[in-house]
């Protein structure tokens, strides 16, 4: 995608700057209490606010009024009704996995990946430095997909695959606002992060689910709650069967976001091609065709 965004503004700057400093772990832990208080006068109060201020649709939610909701967690990862959802037809078609808005997307350079205008980020150190798994997308596409506060906050498969390694990688806990995304250098390779890499029909996918601040955890359906507070060193998790099967299907939920944060795609070189209609700030919703893997009959 070209470099031709505006450059960030001075005031976008200086909230940047002050993040720095912060105590991001610290910060989300206390935001993993407060959301998980079950008191209903409090929790439904900040339910209600929530759902005000970021004028939350919760006709598309299975649960719709704050006091179905055993605490605001519950809320924030709330579950669809059938139906909110469709995912664009056809075997060969890549969906996107969330609700958001596309902050970038298009072709891998080598190994660098466009963050926003001067901005770029390293794949092998997007990937925890494993030199052998970044091999596999060098010259490939990738997609990196925002979800703010408002957005159904579940993550979906793209396109049917079989788990191969969960990988946990401690960071930073930067927001992954606009204004941090074009202003603080390798951003995405910098915070908290899961790396879920998949065998697919066409080859390896991977998605990266990025933390940023005030995610206290991401699960994901195969291990639960991942992040562990305090967290120093890479870790590869074991993807558990009886939690769920290792085949997943599209369009099967495979992960969670406990607050706001990003997930990237990574597709092999010759494996796809995106959707050139798409943009950045264009608006997804969950379902909405990306892309279509590449055939022989293509």
């Amino acid at each position: 995608m070209p470099d031709n965004q505006p450059s960030p503004t001075l005031i976008n700057r200086i909230k940047a700057a002050l993040t720095y400093p912060l105590p991001h772990h610290f910060l989300s832990h206390i935001v993993y209490q407060f959301m998980r208080i079950k008191n209903p006068s409090v929790k439904d109060l900040q339910i209600t606010l929530m759902a005000k201020a970021f004028n939350i649709n919760l006709a598309e939610s299975k649960l719709k009024a704050p006091d179905e909701f055993p605490d605001f967690n519950s809320f924030f990862t709330r579950e669809l009704r059938d139906g909110a959802r469709k995912f664009e037809t056809g075997e060969n078609m890549l969906c996107s996995p969330v609700d958001g808005k596309i902050s970038q997307m298009g072709n891998i350079d080598g190994s660098s990946i466009f963050q926003a205008k001067g901005h770029s980020f390293n794949l092998t150190k997007l990937l925890g430095d494993d030199q052998i798994l970044a091999n596999k997308y060098i010259n490939g596409k990738f997609a990196t997909i925002y979800l703010s506060p408002r957005d159904y906050h579940r993550i979906h498969m793209p396109f049917a695959g079989k788990i191969k390694r969960i990988i946990h990688i401690p960071g930073r806990l930067f927001s992954v606002a606009p204004y941090t995304v074009t202003t603080v250098p390798e951003l995405f390779a910098r915070n908290e992060r899961v790396v879920c890499v998949f065998d697919t029909e066409f080859g390896e996918m991977t998605m990266v689910l990025v933390g940023a601040i005030f995610v206290s955890s991401m699960d994901t359906v195969w291990t639960g709650a991942i992040t562990p507070p305090g967290a120093k060193k890479i870790t590869e998790l074991e993807p558990d069967p009886s939690k769920h099967s290792l085949d997943i299907a599209k369009g099967a939920e495979m992960g969670r976001f406990n607050m706001g944060s990003t997930v990237i795609l990574l597709f092999p070189k010759d494996t796809v091609t995106l959707n050139d209609r798409l943009s950045t700030g264009s608006t997804l919703r969950l379902g909405n065709g990306i892309g279509r893997v590449i055939t022989s009959n293509s």
